[in-house]
């Protein structure tokens, strides 16, 4: 049986599996199948890199991003492990440091892109080199019908069939569906051990608003949470830059980010996003996948996403270490239709086209949901969960009206026009309205003319946004954006059933107080500079900030404050190689000062056997002249000490060969006393 509990701590500084890993690494380690679908945040990638590590051979990692292997090697090598990348972005060094590394039989995980399967030479080199698990990285990038379709993912099933080995698939994203083509696509319709560990993120805080003044409400969302790390997701190149502009009017470090850019333009911003604490990133979704940044506080789409999937990888960005997040999605009439053209003028064949309208109708039922949003959210990935109390549905309960008499009115005027007018020109008919457009069509002789003068024209617009939302009327393109009605909105127009709709107000998502501060006032100002020293460290390595530590680690050295390099080894994320690294570093900006100590006792730091090291310490130096303290000094060495402390409290023999004749007559058996009550 592996043993996995050493290596989790002294490699990754951690105590305790997150809930959840402990049963996926055992089986991933043990050579099965799997397929984990595990929360954004959920720490997927332990659950490949600790059984690469227990395993023997190389663990070949298929991941879809280049920055994202960057960051996942650097943070492996920073924790002593042998990993690497060979990618595209390589420089011909990293690339010749990868390659000794795997001849020397040294390199544990191995980091490709799909995209490098492709390349004849592949299969030959992955034979050569022993390995012994694939691991899959955002494994729903093979659904071909998926919003993050892979081709090259396509491959990965002929590559385990080739190398004959066991593969484990990882995705925070996955429908049933796409569980399936996952199954099929990867697993040749093999049922692998699959562990659904849930997809609901309670330290996100989910709010959606319809739109009034975009602009306005983005920057109104950013100004409470001035100083965090966010992002903005917009709908299009251009409102990236106008709203990172904006953004920079107002005060915030903020950058815009989309496909048009410049390579290299891109690559600072990514760059600029892992180092700085506090920056905006105004993006089109080709700022996604890949982001492994764990501490931004808020995501906000400018613009409603194209489905419920890409709306919760895109959230899941937000708060990946565990701590307080926010989101907020604006949407209006215009994205609906936008969305649905989208789909009718796709390429897709009809069924996959049925199958794209419902992902949106989930997403617009989450938007114009009555109740919890969490619960909605989850209830589409087939989860079952009571009101959360963290959304804004949660925090203040929408007010409703039975709204089924004014949809009745508006689908009588949609029939009675043919379903050939848009929303604006349906709204003016309702409310009586003697427009030209109106007159020329004769449409005041209408029964449905002016039915509609209890509500204004701002509730009416209302009303069919929430309409579109329930697809009860959907916009077609070859009538130029025309709304017809679907066949849900029959039961309705007949008063077979009603329809309960929003008095549609103002998110109050906008005003709520930002994210409740990481830690106390007290000790706010040591995680600044515990911050800043991190960030010194980073810009000097050329890495982003969170290798160095993540925040959650920064927030328990301000909030415990170790002062010896056992404290600090107790510390979540401070594994030995950490300790080793950077403990003095920042022991010295909590304390001031640190007591320099022997490289052998370092390495014990954190474990019982540097209490034991210690304690052999002041015993030796009651003994140093002799039990009377009249003989000639004598001392042992620190890594004399050391190993003694990690002997067993029944092993004199052991004992004796570490000190030697004269040492072990004088100290031997107050030493073995040590051992024996440490045991």
């Amino acid at each position: 049986m592996f043993d996995a509990a050493p290596l989790l701590r002294d490699v990754f500084g951690f105590d305790d599996f997150r809930p959840g890993q402990e049963e996926i690494v055992d089986a991933v380690t043990a050579g099965e199948n799997v397929l984990a679908i595990m929360p954004t945040g959920g720490g997927k990638s332990l659950c490949y890199q600790l059984p690469a590590l227990l395993r023997d051979g190389v663990t070949v990692v298929i991941s879809p991003l280049i920055a994202l292997m960057r960051d996942q090697v650097r943070g492996l090598q920073e924790a002593g492990v042998e990993a690497g990348a060979l990618t595209s972005g390589n420089t011909p060094e990293e690339t010749d440091a990868v390659w000794e590394a795997l001849e020397a039989g040294r390199l544990k995980l191995l980091y490709m892109a799909p995209e490098r399967l492709a390349a004849g030479s592949a299969l030959g080199m992955l034979r050569r080199i022993n390995v012994s698990l694939i691991a899959v990285d955002e494994a729903h990038c093979v659904s071909q019908w998926g919003h993050d379709f892979r081709p090259d993912y396509l491959r990965i099933g002929e590559l385990r069939r080739a190398l004959n080995v066991p593969l484990a698939a990882f995705t925070a994203t996955a429908d049933a569906e796409t569980q399936d083509e996952i199954v099929e696509k990867l697993f040749d319709c093999t049922a692998p051990r699959k562990f659904l560990r849930g997809f609901d993120r309670p330290n996100i805080h989910l709010a959606f608003a319809a739109k009034d003044g975009p602009r306005k409400q983005i920057l109104d969302f950013a100004a409470a949470r001035k100083t965090q790390s966010g992002i903005v997701y917009c709908g299009t190149r251009n409102k990236t830059e106008v709203l990172a502009q904006a953004l920079r009017d107002e005060g915030h470090v903020a950058c815009h980010y989309h496909g048009g850019m410049d390579p290299e333009d891109r690559r600072i911003v990514e760059t600029r996003f892992a180092r700085e604490d506090g920056l905006i990133v105004v993006a089109t979704v080709a700022f996604g996948m890949g982001i492994d940044k764990p501490d931004i506080r808020w995501v906000a789409h400018a613009d409603l996403p194209k489905s419920i999937e890409a709306y919760y990888q895109e959230i899941g960005r937000a708060g990946r270490d565990g701590g307080p997040a926010e989101t907020l999605t604006l949407f209006g009439p215009d994205d609906i239709r936008l969305r649905r053209s989208q789909i009718d003028e796709g390429l897709a064949p009809p069924e996959r086209r049925m199958a794209d309208h419902a992902r949106l109708n989930a997403l617009l039922g989450l938007a114009e949901a009555l109740v919890c949003r969490r619960q909605t959210l989850l209830g589409y990935f087939g989860e079952q969960a009571a009101p959360c109390g963290k959304c804004d549905l949660c925090d203040t309960p929408p007010e409703v009206f039975d709204g089924t008499t004014p949809v009745r009115m508006a689908l009588s005027a949609i029939l009675r026009t043919e379903e050939w007018f848009g929303a604006g020109h349906l709204i003016d008919i309702l409310l009586g309205n003697e427009t030209d457009k109106i007159r020329a069509r004769r449409h005041d002789s209408l029964s449905t003319w002016g039915i509609g003068k209890e509500w204004s024209r701002p509730q009416w617009q209302a009303i069919f946004r929430q309409m579109m939302g329930h697809d009860l009327v959907r916009p077609d393109p070859e009538r130029h954006g025309a709304l017809r009605m679907t066949e849900a909105a029959k039961p309705i127009l007949k008063g077979e059933e009603l329809i309960s709709l929003r008095k549609d107000t103002i998110r109050k998502a906008t005003r709520r107080p930002a994210v409740k501060m990481m830690v106390s006032e007290e000790d706010a100002p040591l995680l600044s500079a515990l911050k800043a020293k991190r960030r010194a460290l980073a810009e000097s390595a050329r890495v982003p900030a969170y290798v160095i530590f993540p925040d959650r680690t920064l927030i328990e050295m301000a909030e415990n404050r170790p002062v010896t390099l056992d404290d600090m080894a107790r510390i979540g994320g401070v594994g030995a190689k950490k300790l080793e690294r950077y403990g003095d570093t920042f022991l010295e900006v909590i304390a001031g000062a640190v007591e320099a100590v022997h490289p052998a006792r370092r390495k014990l730091a954190g474990r019982d056997q540097g209490e034991i090291f210690d304690r052999l310490l002041e015993v030796q130096s009651q003994l140093s002249r002799g039990p009377d303290g009249i003989d000639k000094p004598l001392t042992c060495s620190a890594s004399q000490l050391a190993k003694v402390a990690l002997l067993r409290p029944d092993d004199p023999r052991g004992l004796e060969q570490v000190l030697g004749d004269r040492r072990h007559e004088r100290f031997g058996a107050a030493f073995l006393d040590v051992l024996q009550q440490a045991g």
